[in-house]
């Protein structure tokens, strides 16, 4: 593991070497210490405890209107890419976390930054599936996406969910709709 300089920069050293520059903050910081003085360290930006595969781009992701704390609440993360949306394979990866009652929040990890869909379901019993019923298949879960776009009449575009993510640490708020 190496060490980040001050503009979060990964510094790669031999095991050991702590470096010219690293051991002179250290010695700055423990006569500041020592003499009283409050400093402030820069820090690395490290990534919080996120679901997915780890990456150094993530989404805060608050799904609202959640009617209970059964199950889980389900997000499957789409490419930039209409085709392989909502079809299946299409995605690039499910991520579950506990449901909570209200609004439930979570962080998820993202390839890298660029242009995303987002499809969310609260798997209420568990089933890893989202449950329909009739011949037309709609939905008995509750159900949202990426720009909270509206499915009264049918499911939405990719077009309409398209999430655009320029930098990390972005959020989102989904809103659930249950039939």
């Amino acid at each position: 593991m190496g060490l980040v300089d001050w503009f979060g920069q990964r510094i790669v050293r031999p095991a050991g070497d702590v470096g010219v520059a690293a051991a002179s903050r250290i010695a700055a910081i423990a006569l500041a210490v020592v003499a009283g003085i409050a400093v402030a360290v820069p820090s690395a930006r490290a990534a919080p405890p996120c679901l997915g595969p780890a990456s150094g781009t993530w989404i805060t992701i608050a799904v609202d209107g959640v009617r209970n704390a059964d199950g889980q609440v389900a997000t499957t993360v789409y490419a930039d890419d209409p085709d392989r949306f909502l079809v299946k394979n299409g995605s690039l990866y499910v991520v579950r976390t506990p449901a909570v009652a209200g609004v439930t929040k979570y962080c998820v990890f993202l390839p890298q930054t660029g242009v995303y869909g987002i499809a969310i379901y609260h798997d209420e019993d568990n089933s890893g599936t989202i449950n329909r019923a009739g011949v037309l298949g709609i939905p008995t879960e509750g159900f949202g996406f990426s720009n909270n776009p509206p499915t009264l009449a049918s499911l939405p575009t990719f077009r309409s969910v398209r999430l655009n993510v320029p930098r990390t640490n972005l959020a989102t708020t989904i809103h659930l709709k249950y039939p």
